[in-house]
């Protein structure tokens, strides 16, 4: 696409606009030609578009020589003008983004005292063999860039006049022969930009420029030359750092505003009624063992958005989690438009992304495909209305791993490919700078436009390969469209898989390593946080304090957990489990040691125990240390009480497991030197309290059901 733009009274700039590959035509408005017109804007160039409706013919010249219709395109444009004191610019559009405006751009070209500017490169192409014809300088680039030249009208019809070549021959070689013609070259009055006061292209030079960051405005400084280019060009293979630099350029980003467009073209849904919200399909993938699952459905059942607006398709790879899914399905399945799952015995290969963003594809109510994997925690109701108001192409909401700088995103890619990290990701990752940033690379979780599937993306090789998301992407960057991800708002974490076992019947408890965060959501009182600020440690008896700690969730997992493992111990004196062998005062209970918990206990005990015992018995600092840790069971039929005695501990942590009037009756705990009594245990509330000495104690018959509590003696 050509497009002419007016830059004052007199210069028009002319613009080309056009993609890679033969199934693209110069009308299409690609993101990047979106974003050239953004920056054109913001400069008050006025864009005109010339050859409207022809397709590109002009080959991939990414890789090979091309470009060859720009010429011809350009040689038509100009026959329509006829004031010999106009000033053309002629340059690529949707690799490139204006930097400074008319005003710097004309005083500049003046300043180089020839009739036409071209670009300068660092690289000779496409024939090398023409280097020797070149003209020497004593400083600055030395060959010519056909992407972008200026120049008076007479001097530019003069250069493209004797234009004859196909649409599919090269531009850069037609230009490079005229500017190597020693004669054609002081005809035409021809000179190169040099040291990239006008232009910057960036293959061969990304070492030379950096961001500079100026007041309200950002701009590109060569470091070589010490300029600041007035148009930036990601010619070649650089169009990802054309795609970095234009998250800033011009004003994009700055320190002083943040994001200048990111409430931009916005598609608002707060009008709508909830029958006219857009049909999302959800591909849900659950591709390896994972902790929280059954989290992970409760917080998609409370995502913020029509219930009868969204399919949902599950691929559930993993045997290990059909309890979980069908156990949502049965009891909210029915909630949505419609529901579909592929069951671990169904063969489908990597490609199951494509398998599922094709249903959307084939939908003709669908306008959005959601990739959601089973490992994302959507902290954030409304992620998938803010993605969709968002109103782009491809946007993935940021989340990150709780302590660590490892996101769904990359801010760069190495030379093969693969992850590198660019100079603003750590910023973005830990909140710094906050906007919605065209990335190279986003995984896990993001939004996909319907239209794109229809059209752009309807290849099945999208997704071949054993890596999924890294397929995608790469196609996605190949086809010239923008990938985005925000981290304008919080939108949540992604888990850790790493370490899951699979071989307890309450997985889950064991991820307070891995996943610290969220077994705390899942395990700890949702009080605990408010035990200090709000005064909820309670004083029932001397030195005895009382404070939530465990969610209800995490008592019946506990006992579930040793109800499932089943090896109770008898009661008896002799237990070869403890030191010595003999147990003074024996109960009916299972060993954290039994099943493999002791470290995740000890853990737990250093988190959430330590910092109230040192509160409470002040100059008392401890590292939770212990022999004994264990649930204990009482049944009026087996174990109903327990005889006075005193714990082998410093202190001794006793947490109700049940509710005492529901589960069972009667219970409790009484210190006989005090004559001081808890018969009403609350589920999840912690006793603390001494061990020896002065706090000698009995626990009190159980009469009816059943009662656990877990027992921890610290410091032996």
């Amino acid at each position: 696409m050509l497009a002419e733009i007016t830059l004052c009274p007199h210069p028009t700039v002319l613009v080309v606009h056009s993609t890679r590959g033969d199934l693209i035509y110069l009308i299409t408005e690609t993101d990047g030609y979106r974003r050239f017109l953004r920056t054109a804007k913001h400069f008050n160039y006025t864009v005109k578009v010339l050859g409207r409706g022809q397709k590109w013919k002009g080959g991939d010249y990414m890789s090979a020589p091309g470009g060859g219709q720009k010429v011809r395109l350009l040689n038509e444009g100009l026959k329509e003008m006829k004031d010999d004191h106009q000033i053309i610019l002629f340059i690529d559009s949707y690799d490139v983004v204006f930097a400074s405006g008319p005003k710097e751009l004309l005083k500049k070209f003046q300043q180089a005292k020839h009739r036409v500017v071209f670009s300068s490169e660092t690289l000779i192409w496409p024939d090398r063999h023409l280097e020797d014809k070149y003209p020497h300088v004593r400083e600055g680039n030395r060959f010519l860039g056909s992407g972008g030249f200026i120049g008076y009208l007479p001097n530019i019809k003069e250069l493209v006049a004797n234009w004859t070549g196909d649409d599919g021959d090269s531009d850069q070689l037609f230009f490079t022969k005229i500017y190597t013609d020693q004669s054609k070259r002081k005809s035409i009055n021809i000179t190169l930009d040099n040291k990239c006061r006008l232009f910057q292209n960036l293959h061969g030079a990304l070492d030379d420029v950096v961001l500079k960051f100026e007041d309200h405005q950002v701009r590109v400084r060569n470091v070589l030359y010490d300029t600041l280019p007035v148009i930036i060009h990601g010619n070649g293979p650089t169009k990802l750092q054309i795609n970095y630099l234009g998250n800033y350029i011009p004003n994009t980003w700055t320190f002083e505003s943040g994001c200048t467009v990111c409430r931009e073209d916005l598609r608002s849904l707060s009008a709508l009624q909830e029958n006219e919200y857009p049909l999302v399909v959800i591909g849900i993938f659950i591709q390896q063992p994972t902790p929280f699952v059954t989290v992970f459905f409760e917080r998609l059942l409370k995502l913020q958005y029509p219930k009868n607006k969204l399919k949902l398709f599950i691929f559930n790879k993993e045997a290990h989690h059909q309890r979980q899914v069908q156990s949502f399905l049965k009891d909210y399945g029915s909630l949505y438009e419609k529901v579909t799952v592929i069951e671990p015995e169904e063969e489908m290969d990597g490609a199951c992304v494509f398998f599922f963003s094709d249903l959307c594809r084939r939908d003709q109510d669908c306008d959005y495909f959601f990739s959601l994997d089973i490992e994302v925690v959507l902290k954030n109701k409304d992620t998938l209305k803010i993605l969709i108001e968002q109103n782009l192409p491809i946007v993935a909401p940021m989340i990150t791993r709780a302590g660590r700088l490892w996101s769904n995103f990359w801010g760069a890619l190495s030379g093969d490919g693969y992850y590198a990290r660019s100079e603003d990701y750590v910023d973005i990752v830990q909140g710094r700078r906050v906007g919605v940033w065209n990335v190279p690379y986003v995984s896990n979780v993001y939004l996909v436009k319907a239209g794109l599937l229809q059209r752009e993306l309807k290849d099945y090789e999208l997704f071949s390969s054993s890596d999924p998301d890294m397929a995608f992407c790469h196609n996605i960057r190949n086809k010239g469209i923008f990938m985005y991800v925000t981290n304008m708002h919080t939108f949540g974490r992604i888990l850790s898989t790493e370490n899951y076992q699979t071989g307890h019947l309450h997985n889950d408890l064991w991820q307070i390593f891995e996943n610290p965060v969220d077994w705390e959501e899942r395990y700890i009182h949702e009080n605990y946080t408010r035990i200090m600020k709000d005064k909820l440690i309670e004083n029932p008896c001397p030195d005895v304090y009382w404070f939530p700690v465990f969610s209800s969730v995490a008592c019946n997992h506990m006992i579930e957990e040793m109800e499932h493992y089943g090896k109770w111990s008898g009661g008896a004196n002799v237990d070869n489990r403890i030191h010595g062998g003999y147990e003074n005062v024996p109960t009916i209970d299972i060993h954290m040691t039994q099943i493999n918990f002791e470290k995740d206990w000890q853990k737990f005990l250093v988190e959430y125990v330590v910092p109230i015992t040192e509160k409470m018995f002040p100059g008392y600092y401890t590292k939770a240390h212990f022999e004994l840790a264990f649930v204990v069971r009482y049944k009026p039929d087996e174990q109903p009480s327990l005889r006075p005695h005193h714990d082998a501990s410093t202190f001794t942590v006793n947490i109700a497991l049940n509710q005492v009037g529901l589960d069972y009756q009667g219970g409790g705990c009484r210190f006989l030197r005090y004559d001081c009594s808890i018969q009403a245990p609350r589920k999840g509330w912690a006793l603390l309290h001494p061990g020896r000495l002065t706090h000698y104690h009995e626990g009190l018959p159980t009469t009816a059901g059943v009662r656990y509590i877990a027992v921890s003696f610290v410091d032996p």
